[in-house]
């Protein structure tokens, strides 16, 4: 699945904000001290273990605004796969510059990897059937774009950016306002008809409601046991988009697939990746 690059006006200032606090006041004393200016290097940026990759555009975006001068080419392109070993991404020019960015751009492509591999993960377990994986908001502060772009660089698809995008009601908001049909009638009589609405339920008698009251376009079924979601899937009947939620390991996701819902959205994604381990060799 291919997916277009990001404007690098967008990423330029969560780059620059991280190298800043990398750089800090005084920039990299260490390469400042110890490498001459003059002195001109290849690196490779390798992977030193199998992933499939992200932060390719970030890390190269990265190296570019430490100095423009700098040769960068990119061996194995967001959404690949790769193996141990493999040599990412080439960086020729000044070696003060190259180790003065390094470790943002390692920063970056290792936990962007993280994500597409995690999510690679889940969407294996899931071919033959047609659900969908997909992640949520929660994210590392400032860098949703780029975790929700790595998402998509796993084979994932995103779901909302931020509250903005879409009328979501949870639990909470079902409790505040005083149950399922209050908060379906006071979105059928305020929202946008341009406005996607969820509605988040936990057992099936919510469920009937929700079909009863109507309002909605999406369904999500939290912790629901595997035959509540099968009877939910039932129920529904192709009347709203369904989405389950709750316990979504590599152990679970194929048999919550298996009851027939359109999407299954882990937070993990995002919150819980494992970084993967990638290396700046001269």
């Amino acid at each position: 699945m291919n997916h277009p690059a990001l404007p690098d006006m967008i990423l330029e200032p969560l780059i620059r904000s991280a190298l800043m606090e990398d750089l800090g006041a005084s920039g990299d004393i260490t390469t400042l001290t110890v490498v001459p200016p003059d002195v001109t290097y290849s690196a490779k940026l390798n992977a030193r273990e199998d992933a499939v990759v992200s932060g390719m555009q970030v890390a190269a975006l990265t190296f570019g605004m430490i100095d423009p001068s700098l040769e960068v080419i990119t061996r194995v392109a967001d959404g690949q796969s790769c193996s141990k070993g493999d040599t990412l991404m080439e960086i020729t020019g000044s070696a003060a510059s190259i180790l003065s960015g390094e470790r943002v751009a390692l920063n970056f492509a290792g936990r962007l990897s993280g994500v597409a591999t995690a999510t690679a993960a889940l969407v294996r377990e899931t071919e033959g059937t047609h659900a969908r994986i997909t992640c949520t908001r929660k994210t590392t502060p400032g860098l949703r774009i780029v975790e929700k772009q790595a998402v998509l660089h796993g084979g994932g698809y995103n779901h909302r950016f931020s509250l903005s995008d879409a009328i979501l009601i949870k639990d909470n908001h079902i409790a505040a306002a005083g149950g399922v049909q209050a908060v379906l009638e006071a979105t059928k009589a305020r929202a946008s008809h341009m406005m996607k609405v969820e509605i988040e339920v936990d057992r099936l008698d919510q469920l009937a409601e929700v079909l009863e009251v109507g309002g909605a376009d999406v369904v999500l079924l939290d912790n629901m046991t595997l035959e509540n979601l099968t009877e939910a899937v039932a129920m529904v009947s192709g009347q709203l988009i369904t989405e389950a939620s709750g316990n979504v390991t590599r152990n679970t996701v194929k048999a919550i697939a298996e009851t027939g819902v359109d999407y299954i959205s882990s937070g993990a994604l995002t919150h819980s990746y494992r970084t993967i381990d990638l290396g700046l060799d001269f």
